[in-house]
């Protein structure tokens, strides 16, 4: 899977992630640490690329309806430092069906997993 890691985000992820086979780049990387969520989500979109972020800013789900965009997972960790993000990414990179994640709007806690999956047409 090809995904954009927000800068709010471990950098160690793309190598991680990386590791187990996913294509992973981060916000700083592009050049664009920073910039307003809008250019961020642009410039996700533009690559087709899955944006992992802990931005709260990105939870309105009528703004990121599914289907209208290639992915959107929103880390909600109670304490989330480096380490705990780091391993609970690459948990569900590892052990969830990512690939069924196209399109679909995923919020993650330590505890649960909610995937909105775009309307079936």
């Amino acid at each position: 899977m090809k995904i954009k890691l927000d800068e709010n985000l471990p950098r160690r992820l793309v190598k991680s992630l990386g590791r187990i086979g996913h294509d992973a780049d981060t916000v700083p990387q592009e050049g664009l640490a920073g910039s307003d969520d809008s250019s961020v989500w642009i410039a996700a979109q533009q690559s087709g690329r899955f944006f992992v972020t802990q931005d709260l800013d990105f939870s309105d789900i009528r703004k990121f309806r599914p289907g209208s965009h290639h992915g959107l997972l929103l880390i909600r960790l109670r304490e989330p430092s480096r380490r705990t993000l780091t391993g609970h990414i690459v948990h569900l990179f590892e052990t969830e069906d990512v690939a069924t994640w196209l399109g679909c709007f995923i919020v993650a806690t330590e505890y649960k997993l909610r995937i909105r999956r775009p309307p079936v047409v």
